[in-house]
């Protein structure tokens, strides 16, 4: 049974229960505006205890995906399993989903349910040949599917598979281990020891991979947990699931100082997952590291082959107001910036470390208080990608 929360400033449940119904009646206020309040919306899923409820989540989520529900895709067919080549992964992965399920469920409910999950998959690979499947993204999708239905869910992971995931499902893995490479960082910015204890270990990255591909889905058993990170991944810049990451590393600095400095045993201990994590605090903290340390400061440490464009660094600005947003060239500037900005990145890499704990403590901030809810909203306007238009050349 869930632990309850304990009274907040010595108030008991009213206090919590009062505070519920404010943010429940803010959601609708902003789903009832004209146009739909997308930044606060954006606030809401961002802030203290998400979204609250999956019936609000049927509501806000396509909003944060851009995703018309009155134009919905009809359900996939069965013809989709006939000569898929994905098929019989997508089944065995699908198969061993059974954790992903309320317990208790009925078996024919669950089976039906895994079928849909087949469908949904199939269905967008089908519409998308560009994207290729990964172990790990049915338990994103599984997600989707249990929040708001299969007719929903297929729309929105459409969505979100041209956008937030599209980086997981190329040919390769290198954009993939781009992403990751902001990991250490991150890390760096905030704890040089943490990051020297894990180097000198070369323990690398590769334990964050299923939280990463799988948006902790595949990594968390309480199904509350995965979607709250959902609401509050679905309202950011897509590079918030490696800073959430970073801040649950640096959540276990003492475990981690603690281990054998090898990299076998640093790998078993951070890729055992903790199940009782202090989430509000850890998303009010991935929110504040990102404004303080924003990818475009991080991205010449991370960058290790620049060949390649990712997802997470192909967005452009664009008016605040505006709920389309465009694409852009920042990428493809850096690489032309390369050649003359030695001296800059010399200066980002050389920062002396004592002005990155006066920035954390100058900040203060946390995303639960809103002033750096703020900033994240502005961030994943500014950043989010243009979902009308095809945005990748």
């Amino acid at each position: 049974m869930a632990r309850r929360s304990p009274p907040r400033n010595g108030v008991g449940g009213h206090d919590f229960d009062s505070k519920k119904k404010r943010k429940v009646a803010e959601i609708y206020q902003a789903l009832n505006s004209d146009p739909i309040d997308v930044a606060a919306l954006r606030r809401m899923a961002i802030s203290e205890g998400g979204l609250l409820t999956d019936e609000i989540r049927c509501k806000v989520w396509p909003k944060l995906l851009s995703v018309n529900t009155d134009d919905l895709p009809p359900l996939p067919g069965k013809e989709l399993r006939e000569d898929n080549k994905d098929y019989q992964q997508v089944l065995l992965d699908v198969r061993r989903s059974l954790r992903r399920f309320p317990p208790g469920m009925p078996d024919d409910q669950r089976e039906g349910l895994q079928e849909e999950l087949i469908d949904i998959i199939l269905h967008v690979l089908k519409r998308n040949p560009q994207l290729h499947y990964y172990q790990g993204y049915h338990d994103i999708v599984v997600t989707f599917l249990l929040v708001v239905g299969d007719r929903l869910a297929t729309a929105l992971v459409e969505k979100l598979s041209t956008h937030h995931l599209r980086d997981f499902m190329d040919p390769t893995m290198d954009n993939t281990k781009h992403i990751l490479n902001y990991l250490m960082p991150i890390i760096d910015q905030v704890n040089p020891e943490v990051h020297d204890f894990m180097q000198s270990a070369e323990v690398g990255t590769i334990f964050a991979l299923s939280w990463l591909i799988t948006w902790f889905g595949h990594v968390l058993s309480d199904f509350r947990h995965v979607v709250r990170l959902y609401d509050f991944f679905l309202a950011c810049h897509p590079l918030m699931p490696i800073y959430f990451a970073a801040v649950i590393v640096l959540h276990r600095e003492q475990e981690v100082l603690d281990c054998e400095c090898d990299m076998a045993s640093v790998h078993h201990l951070l890729s055992q997952i903790p199940q009782d994590l202090p989430y509000e605090t850890l998303i009010s903290r991935a929110g504040d590291l990102f404004v303080q340390f924003p990818p475009s400061e991080l991205a010449r440490e991370a960058a290790q082959q620049q060949a390649e464009r990712t997802a997470a660094s192909t967005f452009k600005d664009f008016e605040l107001a505006s709920v389309q947003q465009r694409p852009d060239t920042v990428l493809r500037q850096r690489f032309r910036e390369r050649l003359r900005g030695e001296e800059r990145t010399k200066s980002i890499l050389t920062k002396p470390r004592t002005n990155r704990f006066v920035k954390l403590a100058v900040m203060g901030l946390t995303v639960a208080l809103g002033a750096a809810a703020l900033a994240v909203v502005k961030s994943a306007l500014e950043w989010a990608p243009k979902f009308e238009l095809q945005i990748f050349p």
